[in-house]
């Protein structure tokens, strides 16, 4: 098998037989880390081409700095596609006010009637902004930035809209449960 210096000169130069050996060389490591962290064949399979592909191209680019490093180029792309693909599954749907409704339902076996009434009177007397905010916040899982950004405010403004948000569920919540052990 050639060494990976000479296998990133002859990708370079168009041989297709070096991206088969590069392949051949590198696609049983790259798999079973995907394996390893996805759990699943067809995902460790998607990993391993879309891995692939991103490398070659890196090469034919000639954006590989250091062809010795192969191995390790090929692995860290590989830990990003996997991480992307974790991330995509653990994406969440934007919240919306069926969604909203849903999650408030009294029949619903997950939160205490206290919760579910807290929740449905904060998530009523929210400013548009807050709620904005906590869907970005905690369903997103957005970063500050992100969410200034997209917000069209000062990161110093994220943080006092998260903590009037919180505050204000925390005051219904405190109001709520003084009510009902009054009873």
């Amino acid at each position: 098998m050639p060494l990976d210096l000479q296998l990133v000169e002859e990708i370079r130069r168009g041989d297709g037989s070096a991206e088969a050996a590069l392949f051949e060389k590198y696609a049983r490591r790259v798999y079973y880390l995907a394996l390893s962290e996805l759990r699943s064949r067809e995902d460790a399979e998607d990993v391993r081409t879309e891995t692939f592909l991103r490398v070659l191209q890196a090469i034919r680019q000639d954006r590989l700095r250091s062809p010795e490093a192969l191995a390790s180029f090929v692995l860290g792309i590989a830990n990003n596609v996997i991480r992307e693909f974790v991330r995509q599954r653990t994406r969440t749907e934007p919240l919306t006010a069926d969604t909203i409704e849903s999650a408030v339902d009294p029949n619903s076996p997950f939160l205490d009637p206290i919760a579910q009434r807290t929740i449905e009177q904060v998530t009523r007397r929210l400013k548009p902004r807050e709620q904005a905010f906590l869907t970005m916040y905690f369903y997103e899982e957005l970063s500050k930035e992100e969410i200034a950004s997209r917000l069209g405010i000062d990161e110093d403004r994220v943080r006092l809209i998260k903590s009037r948000a919180l505050k204000s569920f925390r005051d219904i919540y405190e109001r709520l449960t003084k009510k009902v052990d009054t009873k």
